[in-house]
């Protein structure tokens, strides 16, 4: 296959209607690790209806644009993977809404016929009732297979730097053995996190868990730890994925604080490897 600078920047999508409830919401909350103490009334507020304001994680932001990833871009879509996430947020994001959803590609490079592909989705969201901004996706993604067309080189954002010193807080979580399962019902269909035998031709010994309910649980962890779970606080969430987890993990988030920047990491406890690098989490000031 053979990708086409021009055509892929010019394959926008613009006002495309998207509607969500407070089923999808609650759905997000339990399916990164909230709600696992059902009587827990911080938590609570965000996988129950009845109470007085169901509160809404920042970062389902990240699962709410159907067909993020298109398969017909020209690309081989079984090699892409999904490298960073960016997420800044304009207003919190609603329990429930009717929205306009713009999509485009913002660059693609060509990084050699062994390394790649990089392309670089911008996605912008709005209420449909008055056009309010409420967030800007950005993701940068890794065709592995599609290196080499003749496009000019280039690199992504420069990621976020975690300082030296050791962590001013930490957080473990753990992560269910159906956990993949569950998250899968946000809309990423990726057999790779639900059926074993695609998991293991791509070397994996079960379904690895999405890269994005790893970033989403770092921001439980954020949420617990540093915010009291004001989930209003948080305006913008990046990170860079480095390592899958696999259901039944423990991930632990390492944080440090400096003024309104939380920079954060994630390891699989057990198996001693960095899941989740370079994250900063932005509060409001």
């Amino acid at each position: 296959m053979t990708l086409y600078h021009d055509e892929l920047l010019a394959a926008s999508v613009d006002d495309l209607p998207l509607s969500y409830n407070d089923t999808e919401t609650m759905l997000y909350a339990q399916s990164i690790g909230f709600g696992r103490d059902p009587v827990h009334s911080k938590e609570l507020a965000f996988v129950y209806e009845q109470g007085p304001l169901l509160r809404t994680v920042p970062t389902m932001a990240s699962v709410l644009v159907p067909d993020m990833f298109p398969p017909d871009l020209g690309w081989d879509f079984t090699q892409v993977l999904h490298a960073e996430q960016r997420l800044q947020l304009h207003r919190p994001v609603p329990p429930s809404a009717e929205m306009l959803i713009s999509k485009r590609i913002v660059d693609v490079f060509d990084r050699g016929p062994r390394r790649g592909a990089m392309l670089l989705f911008e996605v912008d969201g709005r209420l449909a009732k008055d056009d309010t901004a409420v967030f800007t996706l950005g993701m940068t993604v890794i065709a592995r297979g599609d290196g080499g067309f003749g496009g000019a080189s280039g690199s992504a954002p420069m990621p976020h730097r975690v300082p030296r010193r050791e962590p001013d807080l930490s957080c473990d979580s753990d992560t269910r053995v159906d956990q993949a399962l569950l998250f899968r019902l946000n809309g990423d269909r990726n057999p790779l996190h639900a059926d074993p035998g695609t998991a293991g031709r791509a070397g994996f010994d079960v379904p690895i868990l999405h890269g994005l309910c790893t970033y989403g649980i770092a921001c439980r962890a954020i949420l617990r730890t540093i915010c009291e779970y004001d989930d209003t606080l948080i305006t913008g969430f990046d990170a860079r994925f480095s390592s899958p987890v696999m259901p039944g993990d423990t991930v632990r988030t390492d944080m440090w604080q400096d003024g309104n920047i939380v920079s954060f990491s994630c390891t699989a406890v057990e198996r001693d490897v960095i899941v989740l690098r370079n994250g900063k989490c932005t509060l409001a000031t």
